[in-house]
């Protein structure tokens, strides 16, 4: 269930915590590739077996889920014609796969049914108040449980992460009340990962070394998982979509990259101790840094 990783963040240099936000083509909001039909099938059996897991919503949110489903559903075709078609009430994707646009759920379920990338909403409740995270289509978190975050203003929902509150909390807060709808914006984050389910609501803070990797096979047992983040402000209620694409491959198919091995290595010594905890890497630090200098020395 993994897809091919070519999204890359890390530059040169010592790790650092930022946001990294980059200008949005707004062409570029969704990103659809080979694996569209597998992962909108596994969506399909989260929403049906696990629902309360992958979706949640507060009473508020209803109008800014009816708008991102309407602006996705203008989008789609025109964008991706060779995939999408809109019919009256429904949306064609590809030759089998047919999604009704007025369908007895929850719109934000509808959207998230349409793209490979997750949607969350954030919702300011008046002027100048802190955002709320509203509502949420979640198949693919990389380590949180939306049960946890929905309903919470962005300092709650970050504050697990070590050093947010300090370094992100007043910057992200500032940035979200000045995001403008002409100016969406993308991202990028990372981590290693030794499980390459999708669905990865848990595995944070887990600080013991675990045997069973080695410098020999750790490059085809751990993944690097990279998340295209896009937020972009909806016109009419104003509400901040906040997009999630995963991407992931092996460790290997990263560190067969010189300088990509480099890069990495680099950033995970100079991590903050903070932060290499909480992403659980301490789970095969040794192994990890051996393999990644031989990649380097090759």
């Amino acid at each position: 269930m993994a897809t091919t990783a070519p999204l890359f963040p890390i530059e040169d240099g010592p790790w650092r915590m930022a946001m990294a936000l980059r200008p949005l083509d707004p062409a570029e909001w969704t990103t659809p590739d080979g694996e569209l039909n597998t992962q909108l099938a596994e969506k399909d059996t989260l929403m049906t077996e696990r629902l309360p897991e992958v979706f949640a919503e507060t009473p508020g949110s209803p109008a800014a889920q009816a708008e991102l489903l309407a602006r996705l559903a203008a989008y789609l075709p025109p964008r991706h014609p060779e995939i999408y078609t809109q019919h009256a009430d429904a949306m064609a994707i590809g030759p089998t796969r047919l999604i009704p646009l007025q369908a007895d759920e929850p719109a934000i379920l509808t959207a998230g049914r349409l793209t490979q990338e997750d949607w969350c909403l954030m919702q300011s409740p008046g002027e100048g108040e802190p955002y709320v995270l509203t509502a949420a289509s979640l198949c693919f978190p990389t380590r949180w449980r939306l049960a946890d975050k929905i309903g919470k203003l962005m300092t709650e929902i970050h504050g697990p992460v070590p050093l947010y509150a300090e370094k992100m909390a007043r910057q992200v807060d500032r940035f979200f009340q000045h995001l403008k709808t002409d100016k969406p914006v993308w991202r990028i984050n990372w981590s290693l990962i030794d499980d390459p389910t999708l669905f990865q609501p848990t595995g944070h803070g887990r600080t013991a070394e675990d045997p069973r990797f080695q410098a020999q096979t750790i490059g085809e047992n751990v993944w690097f998982r990279s998340e295209r983040q896009t937020l972009v402000r909806l016109p009419e209620t104003k509400a901040i979509v906040f997009g999630i694409r995963i991407y992931q491959t092996t460790l290997a198919d990263v560190a067969s990259d010189p300088v990509r091995a480099s890069r990495l290595l680099e950033a995970i010594r100079t991590m903050a101790p903070e932060i290499y905890q909480y992403k659980s890497f301490a789970v095969f630090r040794t192994p990890l840094e051996a393999y990644l200098t031989a990649r380097i020395t090759d």
